[in-house]
C-alpha cells in the first residue's frame, strides 16, 4: 500500500474533491470554501479523477525553489556584511549591496542572512502607545520643523558635534543640515541663512522649547519677551511655535533617528573625519535622501516667500542690544566700555538709544536710528563668572580645554618611551651614600 504525505491544505482540497465527485457539494461552494476560482477547481477535479489523491499533491515538494538565493551571491554578500558594511542596517545594507555592489538580493534576504549570522537581532514588537495624528500640512514651505540632534556622528574620527535639522512638514524634505559645534544662536542663525537663500521665507518653524526659541522666565512688562532668534524671525515675519511634547514634533524627531543610522554609515564609507568635510558632503546626502523619501504635497502653491531689500540678513541675524548713551558718549556692553566717537555736537546723542550688535565673528557695530556709529574702545573691566545653561556647558569648557595633537602628528606616531643609551653598570658606593658617586 502506497502512503502518500500531504499537507493540512492539501487534505482540504482532497475532502472538498470527494464531496464534488458525489455530487454532495457544487463548483461554486468549493470555490468559496477553498478560496480558489472555479477554474482551479475544475483543475483540481481533473487531477482527481484521472490520478486519485496523488493528483492534488504539490509537484514542488523537494525541490529546489526557482527564487532561491544563488550561493555565490550569498557568499559575496556576507563577506561585504562582515567587513565593507558591518553595522548596517538590513534595508541600508541591501541598497548599497544593489546600488553599489550590483547584487541582485532582496531586503528580506539580507536580513535573515544577517539574522543568521548574528549580524541583526530582530526587534521585539513594541506595545503600540496611540497619539492623535495630526496631517501633514498642505503646501511646502509652509510649516518647517527644526532641532538639533547631538551625536557621535564621525564615530570617533573627530570630535561629536550637533546636526541642525530643517525637515518641510508637508513633503518630509530636508531643507537644511549643518553640523555645528553645539547648538546656539548663531549656529541656528547660519543654517537658517543657508535655507532662506536657497528656498526663500517659510511661513513658520516648529521648534522645542529651547531657551533658544523660547523665553522661560519672562519679564514683568506688558509685551511678550523675545528671543534674540525669536526677535530675529519676527523682523523677517517668520512665525515660531514650540511644541509641548517630542511626539508633537515627531517627523524631524525620527528623521533625527534615520540620519543617526544612515548618515553615519554614508561618511563612514566616504571616510569623512571633520565637520568640514562632512558640511561639504551633506548637499549630495540631501539630494539622495530627499530622492528616496520625500513624498508630494497635496497642494502645488509654494508658501516660501522671497527675500525683499528690507531684509538684511547680515544685521538681523547678529545678537542685538539696547543701550543708553551717556553723556560723554560712551555706552557699555560685555564688560567693555566704548567711546562714540562723531563730528556732531555731543548733546545730540546724550540719552539716545542705540542698537549694539554682534555677529558671529564677535565684529561688534553700534547702530543709531539704522546707520553706523564710529567708537573706540575706551575700559575693559575684570571678566567675571559666567551663567552657563547645561545645554551649553560642554561647549563652554571646550573653549578653554588643552588642544589635543592631531591624529597624524609626530607625537601619535613616535614611541612614548624613546631608545635611550645603555647606561653602565656602576658598583654601589660603600656606606650606601649615592652622593659620592659625583665625585667617583
Amino acid at each position: 500500500m502506497e502512503t502518500i504525505t500531504m499537507s493540512t491544505k492539501e487534505m482540504s482540497r482532497l475532502e472538498v474533491m470527494q464531496k464534488l465527485e458525489e455530487k454532495r457539494m457544487g463548483q461554486k461552494e468549493a470555490s468559496r470554501i477553498l478560496g480558489i476560482s472555479i477554474r482551479h477547481i475544475k483543475r483540481l477535479l481533473k487531477n482527481y479523477r484521472q490520478q486519485g489523491a496523488v493528483g492534488l499533491v504539490s509537484r514542488h515538494r523537494g525541490r529546489t525553489g526557482n527564487h532561491r538565493l544563488q550561493a555565490e551571491v550569498k557568499k559575496k554578500a556576507l563577506d561585504l556584511l562582515k567587513s565593507k558594511y558591518q553595522g548596517f542596517g538590513p534595508t541600508l545594507a541591501c541598497e548599497k549591496l544593489v546600488e553599489k555592489e550590483k547584487l541582485k538580493i532582496s531586503d528580506e534576504s539580507v536580513r535573515q542572512l544577517m539574522i543568521a549570522e548574528g549580524l541583526w537581532k530582530p526587534h521585539k514588537i513594541k506595545k503600540e502607545v496611540v497619539h492623535q495624528l495630526r496631517e501633514r500640512r498642505a503646501c511646502f514651505g509652509e510649516l518647517v520643523q527644526i532641532d538639533g540632534s547631538p551625536h557621535d556622528w564621525f564615530e570617533g574620527r573627530s570630535e561629536a558635534c550637533v546636526l541642525l535639522v530643517f525637515i518641510d512638514d508637508a513633503t518630509g524634505k530636508l531643507v537644511q543640515l549643518r553640523f555645528v559645534e553645539s547648538e546656539s544662536f548663531f549656529s541656528y542663525c547660519a543654517a537658517a541663512e543657508g535655507y532662506f537663500r536657497q528656498y526663500g521665507k517659510p511661513g513658520a518653524f516648529y521648534s522645542d522649547k529651547h531657551s533658544i526659541f523660547r523665553v522661560h522666565t519672562p519679564g514683568t512688562g506688558k509685551t511678550e519677551a523675545l528671543t534674540q532668534f525669536g526677535r530675529a524671525m519676527q523682523a523677517l515675519d517668520i512665525q515660531i511655535l514650540c511644541a509641548n511634547s517630542p511626539q508633537a514634533k515627531g517627523r524631524v524627531e525620527r528623521v533625527n533617528q534615520t540620519l543617526q543610522d544612515r548618515l553615519v554609515k554614508e561618511m563612514r564609507l566616504r571616510n569623512l573625519s571633520s565637520m568640514a568635510e562632512g558640511n561639504a558632503y551633506l548637499p549630495e546626502f540631501i539630494a539622495d535622501f530627499n530622492l528616496r523619501f520625500a513624498v508630494e504635497p497635496r497642494s502645488s502653491f509654494n508658501a516660501h516667500r522671497t527675500l525683499n531689500a528690507q531684509d538684511d540678513l547680515a544685521t538681523l541675524l547678529t545678537w542685538q542690544e539696547q543701550r543708553l548713551v551717556s553723556k560723554n558718549l560712551t555706552i557699555q556692553f560685555e564688560k567693555v566700555v566704548y567711546q562714540i566717537q562723531t563730528q556732531r555736537p555731543s548733546y545730540a546723542l546724550r540719552n539716545a538709544s542705540v542698537t549694539v550688535c554682534v555677529n558671529a565673528q564677535q565684529q561688534l557695530t553700534i547702530l543709531y536710528k539704522g546707520k553706523s556709529l564710529p567708537y573706540a574702545i575706551y575700559h575693559h573691566q575684570a571678566k567675571q563668572s559666567e551663567v552657563v545653561t547645561p545645554k551649553d556647558l560642554d561647549a563652554a569648557l571646550k573653549e578653554h580645554a588643552p588642544l589635543k595633537p592631531a591624529p597624524n602628528h609626530p607625537w601619535r606616531t613616535q614611541p612614548l618611551f624613546p631608545s635611550q643609551k645603555k647606561i653602565r653598570n656602576v658598583p654601589a658606593p660603600r656606606g650606601g651614600d649615592i652622593s659620592n658617586l659625583e665625585n667617583g
